[in-house]
């Protein structure tokens, strides 16, 4: 969320930033409701400083000057209560408002409309080349009898999917080196929440646009679609000390995702389920741009050196505006070679939101000078599981049907080669 006294003092850069991110919002309706919520506010305070002078003439009139008074502050009591029901009603559109009011993005994201117009910053590795005609992860996992989609839509439903024996082993390879690399890096691991509340989502920008994509359990309760909700939601209405910052959090947790804007694509396999498990980079750090930005590089590359120790060739790009949600500042989306679809998929996003998300939540630090600001945040995908598993086993497929492990796996799975003779 951003302040209201910044979006009235800058409203042409706001109205700016909305149009390069293609998000309709009308801020000349929400500064004229905000003049309202000012005037009705100015007029209660009025009300309420007469109260307190007639409440202490009270006290020092008597017989009918007292009466006359007290008189007088029922009609004032009935204006003030007129007042205040006008002021709730206007505080209701006035917050719906300012919830549609999105971040300005940062002037080095390129124009755009969709992902197809994110540019390539970098690329690592060459695309898998094979001596063979290659599978794809589908064919392969179920000849190794390492995942059943069928028996999956049967248990679960369109998307669903079960993993066995030797996808269950690389699944929990991957968790084990992600837990060692990241926490390295200096994060915190914490298993969070995946049933959150709705002032979780909200704070995280997750609501109320996304309502639609999300699964919600009962009134207020909802199923996150990542581990950055529940781990944001952690410090909400807290004020923490500057010497306390970077916080920096790996949150596991199941995700789920109704996937309602992807319907018919990826319909098969698991490029895009309904319900899978994420490691998510979190960080608080001080009001400072450089610093976030300091951050979103450190997050990001974080990212790519373990898809790096991984050996899977893949590119970053740099989200446009089009393609950017309403809270992010910035975004990179780090893509991993797919060989089965010669292309790159989208692996995990690194965003920073400046104080958006911790305006809206509440979470604020003491400075130098004991004064209180919003922190800034920003989050990264870590590791997405099953979709990982994709990019692993079609790159690393051999032409006898078996699957090479990476090396870095090796010491997890508990052996160099899945499928074929043992």
């Amino acid at each position: 969320m951003l302040d209201i006294h910044f979006i009235r003092e800058n409203a042409d850069i706001v109205k700016e930033g909305a149009a390069k991110k293609h998000i309709e919002v009308d801020l000349d309706r929400l500064i004229k409701v905000d003049d309202e919520r000012k005037l009705l506010r100015q007029e209660l305070d009025a009300k309420k400083a007469e109260q307190n002078r007639r409440s202490n003439e009270i006290q020092i009139l008597k017989d009918v000057e007292r009466e006359k008074v007290i008189e007088q502050m029922q009609h004032l009591k009935s204006g003030m209560a007129e007042s205040e029901e006008k002021l709730k009603t206007v505080m209701v559109e006035w917050q719906q408002l300012m919830l549609t009011v999105p971040n300005i993005p940062d002037m080095s994201v390129p124009d755009g409309e969709s992902d197809a117009d994110n540019m390539e910053v970098k690329k690592w590795g060459e695309p898998t080349a094979f001596g063979f005609t290659s599978k794809g992860h589908i064919e392969l996992m179920l000849a190794l009898d390492m995942a059943d989609f069928e028996r999956g839509a049967k248990v679960a439903g369109f998307r669903g999917y079960f993993l066995k024996g030797d996808g269950v082993l690389l699944t929990n390879a991957i968790w084990q080196l992600a837990l060692k690399f990241f926490t390295a890096k200096g994060f915190t691991p914490m298993i969070v929440p995946s049933l959150v509340r709705r002032e979780a989502l909200i704070g995280t920008g997750f609501l109320p646009q996304s309502e639609d994509d999300l699964y919600k359990v009962q009134d207020e309760l909802y199923l996150a679609g990542t581990g950055e909700v529940a781990t944001m939601g952690y410090h909400m209405d807290e004020v923490l000390t500057k010497e306390e910052l970077p916080k920096k959090y790996l949150a596991f947790s199941p995700c789920f995702r109704r996937e309602i804007g992807a319907h018919g694509k990826d319909v098969k396999g698991l490029i895009r389920v309904h319900e899978f498990y994420k490691f998510e980079q979190v960080i608080l750090c001080e009001a400072s741009h450089e610093g976030s930005v300091k951050y979103h590089e450190e997050l990001t590359r974080n990212s790519e050196e373990f898809i790096e120790l991984l050996n899977i060739p893949y590119h970053t790009v740099v989200n446009c505006g089009g393609d950017l949600g309403l809270g992010q500042v910035k975004k990179y989306d780090i893509e991993l070679w797919v060989p089965g679809e010669q292309t790159y998929r989208e692996i995990g996003s690194a965003s920073y939101f400046h104080d958006f998300q911790t305006r809206r939540l509440n979470i604020r630090y003491k400075d130098a000078e004991g004064k209180l600001q919003y922190a800034h945040s920003l989050n990264n995908t870590a590791i997405p599981i099953p979709r990982i598993l994709v990019s692993i086993i079609e790159n690393y497929q051999q032409a006898d049907g078996t699957i090479k492990v990476p090396d870095a796996l090796v010491p997890y799975v508990g052996k160099s080669v899945i499928g074929g003779a043992q």
